[in-house]
């Protein structure tokens, strides 16, 4: 095997397939990526056999062949280097020679029949438009659980219907649902995805990677759920068990509303939660006639204070949040000018949304923290 290759391609695909990558390296091989050369592209595959990832690109092959390389060394290599074409070819005993300008390198490979195969795509069942996609992985993706024990809750729900697409991610103290309206003709009937966690990151970076206007087809079968976009796919194990019923959670009678100004709200959140006691960075939020207070206490500094105006004729209300949950939402908010919040009492669920419409259904739900 030899072949050409841009630095920037190399570590472009490099990047896509990292989430494909084990880490803990149990099975040496796994730690490692499959890198095949043939006619004029270049193929890099990585799979934990939870989840696996394939991209390509174009390439110079001069002879076709793979090689299984350290997927951590072989990265950090491709990126320390200066922008030029990289040189790489096959010798013996599996070692495989890099060269780029002025710089050589022997790695150490392993034998092709070692790396694990991917399963074979199925025909596709819907086709989804990447930037919706991207617009539902990026609303949603922080609310689900980092705790490993909650097992469907390391995961998010991905809801398919013949006229609109939504995603659902939770830890049982918040979550947060996007839903836009979409035409998926081919579908045949609702479809629900359970979607592990780090499939989701690897999802990310494929539709994030996918053209304008281009699409993303799905497709499964037994044990796995397929996400192809052009030659770049992601596949997941499928996750048993069912998801938590969310629709029963949802606030129904939330009559205490503000709104109020997305940066300047973010702001004065971060500045004031500065004092707060670390660890849960409590900022109490104090509601009475067209005034907002925002205040923590607890600290070893002292305590913070700051006040907005805001349009609000209700009963006085005091509740207290977790300023880094505050702040997730917040900063999925890119283009909204302003945030909406719907309350109950200082016990119940918030909601919070956007206050204009941005062409998605975006509602997080957040629990406040007990006082």
């Amino acid at each position: 095997m030899e072949f050409f290759v841009q630095r920037s391609d190399l570590v472009n695909e490099l990047e896509l397939v990292q989430e494909g990558v084990e880490r803990k390296a149990s099975i040496p091989v796994l730690s490692h990526v499959l890198v095949e050369a043939a006619e004029f592209a270049l193929r890099v595959t990585a799979t934990d056999l939870e989840l696996g990832v394939r991209s390509k690109c174009l390439a110079k092959v001069r002879s076709d062949g793979a090689c299984v390389l350290p997927a951590h060394c072989l990265r950090e290599l491709a990126r320390s280097l200066p922008e030029a074409e990289i040189h790489l070819k096959s010798l013996e005993n599996e070692y495989v020679q890099l060269s780029c300008a002025r710089s050589t390198f022997k790695l150490v490979g392993m034998p092709k029949d070692r790396y694990p195969e991917l399963p074979v795509i199925p025909k596709p069942q819907a086709k989804v438009p990447a930037g919706t996609l991207k617009g539902l992985i990026e609303r949603t993706r922080f609310a689900a659980s980092d705790q490993e024990g909650r097992y469907t809750l390391n995961a998010a729900l991905l809801l398919l219907a013949p006229d609109s697409i939504a995603m659902v991610a939770s830890d049982g103290t918040r979550l947060a649902l996007a839903k836009r309206a979409a035409q998926l003709p081919e579908l045949a009937r609702d479809t629900r995805l359970l979607i592990p966690k780090k499939a989701i990151l690897a999802l990310h970076r494929l539709v994030a990677s996918a053209g304008e206007g281009s699409n993303v087809e799905i497709a499964q079968d037994e044990r796995h759920w397929f996400f192809s976009a052009g030659d770049r796919v992601v596949i997941a194990r499928k996750l048993t068990g069912n998801y938590p019923n969310y629709e029963a959670v949802l606030p129904r009678d939330n009559g205490r509303v503000i709104e109020v100004a997305k940066d300047g709200f973010r702001a004065a959140l971060q500045r004031v939660s500065l004092l707060a006691k670390e660890g849960q960075r409590a900022v109490c939020l104090s509601m009475d006639k067209g005034r907002l207070e925002l205040s923590s206490s607890g600290g070893e500094y002292g305590e913070a204070v700051e006040t907005m105006d805001i349009q609000y004729q209700g009963e006085p209300l005091q509740i207290t949040f977790n300023q880094h949950f505050l702040d997730d939402f917040l900063g999925t908010l890119k283009e909204a000018e302003g945030v909406r919040l719907e309350m109950k009492d200082s016990q119940s669920a918030t909601e919070l949304r956007p206050a204009a419409d941005d062409n998605y259904l975006y509602r997080y739900i957040l629990m406040p923290l007990r006082s």
